[in-house]
Parts: structure tokens; sequence; C-alpha cells
């Protein structure tokens, strides 16, 4: 997941602007690191490509 992909869908959150900047920065690092982890080995799975 990109960094525009995760902000595009943060910014659907009112929460979202009631953030700092920074807090806004590490809020967007997480999201996209636990995208990474968690949804992306999913598909690369043998399984999901058959």
């Amino acid at each position: 997941m990109t960094i525009q992909e995760a902000v595009s869908i943060l910014m659907l959150s009112p929460f979202y602007f009631k953030m700092s900047p920074a807090e806004r920065k590490k809020l967007v690092q997480e999201y996209c690191d636990f995208f990474n982890k968690v949804v992306m080995p999913q598909n690369e799975s043998p399984s999901s490509k058959n």
C-alpha cells in the first residue's frame, strides 16, 4: 500500500483531522506497515494463485 492510498482511506475518519501532523504521519506509517505485513503475504500465498 502506498502512502497516498493510506491517506485517502484514513481521511474518511473525522478523527484523522483532529490529530497533529506528527501523529498523522505516524498513523499513516503504522497503517501501511500493518497492511503490508498482514494483507500482502496472503495475496502472495500459493493457494491464492489458483
